[in-house]
């Protein structure tokens, strides 16, 4: 699915003409800093000079075989649990989605147990219908390649139909007891980090509990040796939300919309799309850094900068929709910021 996409390279032409728009503001240039790459980079994505930001969050969510072997704190019915909480609109991230006025789309991408009922009014479940969770990843592949494929597309689709809508940024959320040990091994078996620094706690898990997981994470990583073309490693050790958060990706940079990614999880999604197809990177923007010790080395080994680092480490897109004021703001700079002309200020000497 990602081989077919086109993925334009930006204009030339038309970032000359931003970035002088935005060196004639009433400013010194670049005192706006990463506000000034925002505006630009936004600019690019969207192929104009006025860049809006209509935001939509996917929020994808699905369980993990590997959580059998004991490496998450809570049990594996709490991601059903939480589509409820989502659909409801009780959760951190739908809460952050209506202050910050963006769409959320909840899926189904592949979750184990029963989703409780939602309550009358509340917004469709989008459902994958691949399988309920993955396989342990410890024993086998997590997926076969139809499944990953089929995961990818549902992701893709859901991208597209919101830039229908009118998306012209697409968040990356995501919900998944056990996915921060998928998340460590994406980053480990693509980017080639050492597995040993990305375990981490994930949503609670003690010393002892991060111990236990890392040893299961390389008793896994083991029955694949070596690094991994992006699509096996997902297939081997990647979670269906992760794969469906990889074609939204993907197909979102297609369609000119910007990426917003999230924290850990998020972000290994976008690692596998952007290992798969490099031209993706510079439409993808990093929200913040995450608490989740392996995201810095994640981040590292991409090259990004993030916007925040607030110690988050919650996931669902919470990270991503923080971060929405501060595009906003970068298009508005470029859209009413007074330049030095039309203001009546002199210039730099």
């Amino acid at each position: 699915m990602l081989a077919d996409l086109r993925v334009p390279p930006f204009d030339p032409a038309l970032r000359a003409r931003v970035q002088h728009a935005i060196d004639v503001k009433t400013k010194p240039q670049g005192s706006l800093g990463r506000i000034e790459e925002l505006a630009l980079q936004l600019a690019l994505i969207q192929e104009t000079e006025a860049p809006r930001v209509e935001a939509h969050l996917l929020l994808c969510a699905a369980d993990h075989g590997v959580v059998a072997e004991g490496v998450s704190a809570w049990p594996q019915e709490v991601t059903a649990q939480m589509v409820a909480n989502f659909l409801a609109g009780g959760a951190a991230s739908t809460v952050f989605a209506r202050e910050m006025g963006c769409k959320v789309t909840v899926a189904d991408a592949g979750v184990a147990a029963p989703i409780p009922p939602a309550p009358k009014g509340a917004p469709a479940l989008r459902r994958a219908g691949i399988r309920p969770g993955t396989r342990n990843f410890a024993r086998e592949d997590a997926m076969t390649p139809a499944e990953l494929s089929a995961a990818l597309e549902f992701g893709a689709t859901l991208a597209r139909e919101a830039i229908a809508e009118g998306a012209t940024v697409i968040a990356l959320g995501e919900m998944g007891i056990g996915n921060t040990s998928s998340a460590a091994m994406l980053a480990h078996k693509i980017a080639g980090i050492e597995l040993a620094p990305l375990v981490g706690p994930g949503a609670g898990l003690d010393g002892e509990g991060v111990s236990r997981k890392q040893q299961v994470l390389e008793r896994a990583a083991a029955r694949h040796p070596r690094r991994m073309d992006p699509m096996a490693a997902l297939a081997a050790y990647g979670g269906l939300e992760i794969a469906a958060l990889t074609g939204a990706c993907a197909a979102a940079a297609a369609g000119g919309a910007a990426v917003l990614s999230d924290g850990f999880i998020a972000s290994s999604a976008a690692l596998a799309a952007i290992a798969a197809r490099p031209e993706i990177g510079p439409r993808v923007i990093f929200s913040h850094m995450s608490r989740e010790p392996g995201h810095r080395l994640m981040l590292e080994a991409l090259e990004a900068r993030p916007l925040l680092d607030l110690d988050l480490r919650l996931g669902e897109g919470t990270g991503a929709l923080l971060a929405l004021p501060l595009l906003r703001a970068a298009c508005a700079m470029l859209a009413e910021m007074a330049t030095f002309g039309s203001a009546g200020v002199s210039g730099k000497d």
